[in-house]
């Protein structure tokens, strides 16, 4: 978000977006790359208002994906209500799972790891994860039954088979949290089963700018791991390819150096 036009919403409402902390769900906000001219390059220009500073002795090729990867799966897991004493499956250990089992297991939850690749699911173990599931071979929840259930879910899995499995996964009481976007993502709920087992759907948009600032400090004490390939910015068309062939094994960051 620019700031360059104040959203309407926001002049003496008290529970507005931009006032309560939540200018991720800003109806008039302004996206680089979007509504603003941005991207792949060297400099970028934004409202001092809507930036965070990052913090001294962190290196530039971390905070890059702390601020997209990083800042995105930490409100995620704030969403689902990780805690002691809680189960949190993070379905897809990629670009923002491998970041959101750290954030879940920092929040002191019981972890369940699943992917469909055995890198992923080797960095899902690497990284501490209790439990590691693997889709194409076990039904996820069957395997979450045995350990009782997930009290939480976080969908990163760009796949609307993996959205039905993380559902199926939840114990009664349990959360669904949706971030993953596939095209032509879709979900159909079972209303019976949903309303008895008290289950609740949300969707989780980015972060804050107090969750990157959050972020930012939880790296800085050397709480989190960036898994991270550099590239360089002429490379970029050849960095799609290598995304869409599922090649990368979390985040590619540019190196402007």
């Amino acid at each position: 978000m620019d700031g360059r036009k104040e959203p309407e919403i926001a002049h003496g409402d008290p529970g507005s977006p931009r006032l309560s902390g939540w200018e991720t769900l800003c109806l008039a906000q302004h996206n680089s790359g979007y509504s603003v001219d941005g991207g792949y390059a060297q400099y970028a220009l934004a409202h001092g208002d809507y930036v965070v500073k990052v913090p001294e002795g962190l290196h530039p090729l971390d905070a890059a994906p702390l601020t997209c990867a990083g800042v995105t799966t930490y409100k995620a897991v704030k969403v689902s209500g990780a805690r002691p004493g809680t189960r949190v499956l993070i379905s897809g250990i990629g670009g923002l799972g491998h970041l959101a089992l750290q954030y879940a297991r920092i929040a002191g939850a019981e972890t369940i790891a699943v992917d469909v690749t055995d890198e992923k699911l080797a960095l899902a173990r690497d990284l501490g994860a209790d439990h590691v599931i693997d889709a194409r071979q076990q039904d996820v929840a069957a395997e979450a039954a045995k350990l009782g259930g997930a009290h939480a879910a976080v969908s990163l899995a760009v796949s609307n088979d993996s959205f039905r499995a993380a559902y199926a996964a939840l114990r009664r009481g349990g959360t669904l949290v949706l971030v993953a976007l596939p095209a032509g993502g879709t979900l159909e709920l079972p209303v019976f089963d949903t309303v008895l087992n008290g289950t609740s759907v949300v969707g989780s948009i980015v972060g804050t700018r107090q969750d990157l600032a959050e972020v930012f400090a939880l790296h800085a004490l050397g709480r989190t791991r960036v898994i991270r390939e550099s590239r360089r910015l002429e490379d970029v068309n050849a960095c799609f390819e290598e995304v869409l062939a599922g090649k990368v094994s979390a985040r590619l960051v540019f190196d402007l150096r």
